[in-house]
């Protein structure tokens, strides 16, 4: 099985593609999409295949599916891109990538998205089923050029697609967690944050890589314990603001996720099944 990374310069990749090399079995292979070669070296050391090239280039895509059995997708464009470019590459070149691996004949294709694409919240844990509902905190062209992604790469037809959405992704030295001040401290209190570690990031999508077959297709990838705005502050060793104490929570249930399809389909357990056992062991 030779299985194709794309994104493995960013925040997961990077750290998703070693722990896949790790567990190859004889005869797999990982080959990774990098624009720049020399930020491929330490996968080429590991024992990754490279091939240089942009998503956007058809060309380069076709080279880097050929022959490839299975495509994971991790490239992702947002926080702070203009919309253009949200849209270039988390839907047109997502795909792209789609269609010329099912042109090469790959047998599996596993998206990675976000909880994002659910929008507002249900009063409950959104689960997979739950339809798009665009507007609320933080909806933008992110959110809509996934869920575009999402739908025109599950209609794909002899290819079998995968989506594991993602909550905030956090661990092993992520700026990720100082980042979620920048909301935070515009939040109420107790308003909460739904988060996932690397570790398990990277299990769950592996999971979606190699289950024989899955019910979903898509499959959130969560840790138990959302925490909040106060633990949050807290985390990063910042005094709560005491204007905090003035803010409402407009959507209580917005973005938290349930795992239950994947802890029944799949097996999903998180190593740290909260920040608070991340910090415990060592492991932000």
């Amino acid at each position: 099985m030779l299985t194709l990374v794309t994104g493995t310069t960013g925040q997961v990749g990077r750290r998703l593609v070693p722990r896949l090399l790790a567990q190859a079995r004889p005869g797999e292979g990982v080959r990774v999409l990098v624009r720049d070669a020399a930020r491929g070296e330490r996968f080429a050391e590991l024992g990754a295949e490279v091939v240089v090239g942009d998503l956007r280039d058809t060309e380069a895509l076709g080279k880097a599916v050929a022959g490839a059995d299975a495509v994971l997708n991790v490239a992702a464009s947002f926080r702070g891109v203009p919309d253009e470019e949200a849209w270039a590459v988390n839907r047109d070149a997502a795909v792209a990538l789609g269609r010329a691996a099912q042109a090469s004949g790959v047998r599996r294709f596993v998206q990675v998205s976000t909880g994002m694409v659910y929008g507002v919240g249900r009063g409950r844990p959104l689960v997979e089923e739950d339809e798009s509902r665009p507007g609320g905190q933080l909806w933008g062209a992110y959110n809509e050029s996934k869920v575009a992604a999402e739908r025109e790469l599950l209609a794909l037809e002899g290819i079998d697609v995968r989506v594991g959405r993602l909550p905030f992704v956090y661990g092993e030295g992520d700026p990720h967690l100082a980042n979620s001040l920048m909301w935070a401290r515009n939040w109420a209190p107790a308003q909460r944050l739904q988060m996932a570690h690397h570790v398990d990031v990277a299990q769950g999508l592996l999971r979606l890589l190699y289950a024989p077959a899955v019910s979903g297709p898509v499959y959130n990838i969560a840790d138990d314990a959302p925490v909040t705005a106060v633990e949050l502050h807290q985390l990063n060793g910042v005094e709560v603001p005491a204007e905090l104490q003035e803010h409402t929570d407009p959507d209580p249930w917005f973005g938290i996720m349930s795992t239950q399809r994947i802890r029944r389909d799949l097996g999903f357990r998180p190593v740290y099944p909260s920040v608070w056992s991340a910090l415990d062991a060592g492991a932000l």
